[in-house]
């Protein structure tokens, strides 16, 4: 969570942080370095103390001892505990060979013939006494005299002072690096807004644009950071390709739309000029039997059905064309009217076609009617032109709850890699490739639908699955 949290933040913050982070990292090192310092010389200090405290006594206590003189052991005892002025010795206490106290700074703590054994819990020796955070410190070291060990002494130290110091000493640093800290990661913050201010320009001019980038003003471009100019006027190139791009797809579109149209207009024209040779010959009939009813009757029903043929084929011309159907919800007879159109380019190649529409009116109103017809018009086109004589071409239209779904199948090779770019991907158009498919690829995206592709059994088929809602709407 933290690094995507991390990730998510603008560059002008990322950076001081990873700053101020490493400033941490930095004081917190330095700072172990300085109170590891500080502690081996407050340990040497201690050792220094204890070792001639302890030395000290050895010499002056050892004929003591010997003799077992309780009241001089005192008087040797007091005398050293007013030398060091009580600053640091809290209690000493010297016990014989056998560990029976004979006497102590402090009579009452440690009575005279008890163990000393409780006092040497804890206690180390004076070369390897050290800080370990508690107030007092005990240091045991035998009594030795001309090399015979005639007793032994304990005595606490009282370090408060040395670990007031520690403390302070740790305070100081922790407020001088946290200072320091927030100190350089504003100053970082400064730098990186002021560095990345013609990033947030070209962000900003990328925002602004909604989908269609928009070139800087000359004025907005940081001529004293060349890099930064040069990444803008790079970026001023490609608002001005892309632009050139969109403009060259939109007429490419257009123009493969009157492709379609075309290759429609020549096989319609067979259509229309076959009922046009019988009405003609028809019309030749009655001017010469005119005095015969029924001739002149035969003659007329013929006319009436070529007419009426040339009506529907009009009709789906002009219903496919018209610009006033823009926002005309999609309907059954939408499918029947390019079935009418495409049955005569199916036709001049001997194509067998498939046709089944089984999605009820009240699923297809809720699709606009001229970008579905268009999506089907194309894909009919590309299929037929890819089967090639005598080939196989189908369109099944089937609904669901949720969707439309329009397949188109040709026994045809199947799509070239040029093809498949230009109906699946989005990128700058290879040259060549099916009529219509990049427009199809972009009508379908406005549907809010998507493309798939597939190639079973010696078949091409490409299946368009469109959402529903309402017409209005789409």
């Amino acid at each position: 969570m933290i690094p995507r949290l991390f990730r998510d933040l603008p560059v002008t913050l990322r950076v001081p942080l990873v700053t101020a982070g490493l400033m941490i990292l930095m004081g917190l090192v330095a700072s172990q370095g300085v109170l590891y310092a500080l502690g081996r010389v407050q340990d040497a200090r201690l050792s220094e103390t204890a070792r001639l405290h302890v030395e000290g006594l050895s010499v002056a206590l050892g004929p003591s001892v010997l003799r077992q003189d309780v009241w001089e052991v005192y008087d040797i005892l007091d005398r050293a505990r007013s030398a060091y002025d009580g600053q640091r010795l809290l209690l000493s206490v010297v016990a014989d060979e056998r560990g029976r106290i004979l006497a102590a700074t402090d009579p009452p703590r440690a009575p005279v013939g008890n163990s000393i054994a409780a006092f040497q819990t804890g206690a180390v020796a004076p070369e390897t006494v050290r800080m370990t955070g508690e107030p007092v410190l005990r240091v045991s070291a035998p009594l030795v005299i001309q090399g015979r060990e005639i007793g032994s002494i304990v005595t606490e130290l009282d370090v408060t002072d040395l670990l007031a110091e520690r403390r302070s000493v740790a305070l100081w640093l922790l407020v001088g690096n946290a200072a320091a800290t927030a100190l350089l990661a504003f100053g970082g913050w400064l730098a990186v807004a002021r560095i990345l201010r013609p990033v947030g320009t070209l962000v900003q001019a990328m925002d602004a644009a909604q989908g269609s980038p928009r070139p800087i003003a000359e004025a907005e471009i940081p001529r004293g950071d060349p890099g930064f100019a040069r990444l803008i006027e790079t970026y001023n190139r490609m608002t001005t390709a892309v632009e050139r791009r969109n403009e060259a797809e939109r007429r490419l579109a257009e123009r493969e739309r009157f492709v379609s149209l075309g290759r429609l207009s020549s096989s319609l024209a067979h259509e229309i000029n076959n009922p046009l040779g019988g009405l003609l010959n028809a019309a030749d009939t009655i001017r010469t039997y005119a005095d015969r009813p029924e001739v002149v009757r035969q003659s007329a029903d013929l006319m009436q059905r070529g007419l009426g043929h040339l009506r529907d084929v009009a009709r789906a011309i002009l219903d496919q064309n018209r610009l006033d159907r823009a926002g005309q919800p999609l309907r059954p007879e939408d499918f029947e009217d390019l079935r009418l159109l495409f049955e005569p380019e199916a036709a001049s190649h001997a194509q067998v076609l498939s046709w089944q529409v089984e999605a009820p009116a009240a699923l297809l109103a809720q699709l606009p009617a001229a970008p579905v017809r268009q999506i089907a018009l194309n894909l009919l086109l590309n299929a037929g032109n890819a089967a090639g004589q005598a080939g196989q071409v189908g369109l099944s239209v089937t609904g669901a709850p949720a969707e439309l779904r329009l397949s188109v199948r040709d026994s045809g090779p199947g799509f070239s890699p040029f093809d498949l770019a230009r109906l699946m991907g989005s990128g700058p158009l290879p040259p060549g490739g099916g009529v219509g498919l990049r427009l199809v690829r972009d009508l379908v995206e406005a549907l809010g639908g998507r493309i798939s592709h597939d190639r079973h059994g010696g078949m091409t088929e490409v299946r368009v699955d469109l959402p529903l809602r309402e017409a209005a709407d789409a």
